[in-house]
């Protein structure tokens, strides 16, 4: 059967093709009584718009890439932080009527393959997550005036919109906290230093521990259960009486509470672990983990209206969410 046509629908409701294409465009031009006439018809003949012709004629394409500078194996498999985001980013822009493209950028062929796309024109608006330091993408879209937003503070000097939560003062609340309860050998794993995520939880344990008589004891990770296992180990190796740790991921806490157990040490009696995020897996570590909760769906809605408000020619003001620590059994 052949696709109705514009024409067929205002032949069957006696008016002009041009009312139609209001109509189905919904311009506000038309009077109730005619609009219901067309709609009936739409209805009748089963007319479905042409989303090609309708992006020509309004410069809208009603579509929202969802960039996530990782490789594919992280944002399925390992960090539930993705999931959470891109579901929740996901019914934000359904509810105003607006399809995601997610697009993953873990490497330079895929990095050229989106900065393409979106410099064709596919889509209204540019969402980034995940952004490393030397990431040339960000600088690259804004060049191309399209709206963009960063969940995250961006790791390059490129003035971006962004979305974020207080890394530094949740990172500084796990340490004090740690200090509170009397423990004396404090140490961190602390995320990767090409993220802001990673720096930024850094600063907020030096903080914390340049204001007491305290040494801080550092080693780095990649926010995955194994580069905290790993970095656990290292610490024990460096500092053998370390009764303390603060994690930059609940991730690597849980890769951190393996270590501490495979070399024997108890928690909390002998080590306490506080990590960082909050995600469902903390609840039912060995024992349940005390982490520092950021709003990760908050964050990801509150990316979403920033977007759509900048597309609007709304503000492009940076917004910052609050953190806060769940005590459990860790420490």
């Amino acid at each position: 059967m052949k696709r109705p046509t514009l024409e067929a629908v205002a032949a069957r409701a006696g008016v002009s093709r041009a009312t139609v294409s209001r109509v189905v465009n919904g311009q506000p031009t038309v009077a109730p009584g005619i609009r219901d006439v067309v709609m009936r018809a739409v209805e009748e003949l089963g007319y479905v718009p042409n989303a090609a012709a309708r992006t020509l004629v309004n410069q809208r394409t009603d579509s929202i890439a969802l960039v996530v500078s990782e490789s594919p194996t992280r944002v399925f498999s390992d960090d539930p932080m993705f999931s959470t985001v891109i579901r929740t980013a996901s019914a934000e822009l359904e509810a105003a009527d607006k399809q995601v493209v997610l697009m993953l950028t873990g490497s330079a062929r895929s990095h050229a393959r989106v900065e393409r796309y979106i410099a064709g024109g596919h889509v209204d608006g540019v969402m980034i997550i995940s952004m490393h330091g030397a990431d040339p993408l960000p600088a690259a879209i804004t060049r191309m005036r399209v709206p963009v937003v960063s969940y995250g503070r961006p790791a390059v000097p490129v003035d971006l919109p962004y979305v974020d939560n207080d890394n530094v003062g949740g990172a500084a609340t796990a340490v004090r906290h740690l200090i509170e309860s009397g423990r004396r050998r404090i140490a961190t794993v602390a995320g990767p230093q090409d993220m802001i995520g990673g720096q930024d939880r850094l600063a907020g344990y030096r903080n914390v521990m340049q204001g007491s008589d305290r040494r801080s004891i550092v080693a780095v990770g990649d926010f995955t259960r194994e580069s905290g296992a790993a970095a656990m180990r290292q610490l024990l190796e460096d500092d053998p009486a370390l009764d303390a740790v603060f994690v930059a991921s609940d991730l690597m806490a849980i890769g951190a509470l393996q270590a501490l157990r495979q070399a024997g040490r108890r928690v909390p009696d002998d080590v306490a672990v506080v990590g960082f995020d909050d995600i469902e897996a903390a609840r039912y570590t060995e024992p349940p983990l005390t982490t520092v909760r950021q709003p990760v769906v908050e964050q990801a809605t509150a990316m979403v209206r920033l977007l759509l408000g900048l597309a609007s020619g709304g503000p492009a003001d940076p917004i910052i969410l609050p953190t806060d620590l769940v005590v459990r059994e860790s420490a």
